[in-house]
């Protein structure tokens, strides 16, 4: 079991967190595509873990993918962990914030090929936006 920069008991985490943001990361739920405020937003600005904030994401890496979630073709280096997810009857690589273990969503390789072939599929919920000003 990995060890997280963050690390707080399961009933500290529901105190802080809405029953929705629990269930998606904490208990590697999903919210339901196109309904996530951040799937279709595209400001300038900086994507943080909405557990820990921890900055996970930069709005240059954000793209229109059509799947309902937010989509990243990259992360910020060191800033999520991969596991192998056998659940669903699937194989696919969840990620997870590398601070606080927070779920975040799947990362699959048919992103944009132009840049790195990657699509980080993201829950809005498990994540918070920092807008970047001017100047």
């Amino acid at each position: 079991m990995s060890t997280y920069g963050v690390e707080k008991s399961e009933e500290t985490w529901k105190k802080e967190l809405s029953a929705e943001e629990y269930y998606v990361l904490r208990q590697k739920g999903t919210e339901r595509p196109h309904t996530g405020k951040f799937n279709l937003h595209f400001e300038k600005g900086d994507y943080h873990c909405k557990a820990c904030n921890a900055k996970l994401f930069e709005s240059e890496h954000k793209f229109e993918s059509g799947c309902g979630w937010p989509s990243f073709d990259e992360a910020v280096p060191g800033a999520i962990e991969y596991i192998k997810d056998t659940s669903h009857g699937m194989i696919r690589t969840e990620t997870v914030c590398a601070n606080c273990g927070s779920h975040l969503g799947h990362v699959f390789n048919d992103g944009p090929r132009e840049t790195t072939g990657q699509r980080y599929c993201i829950n809005s919920v498990s994540i918070d936006f920092d807008a970047k000003t001017s100047g």
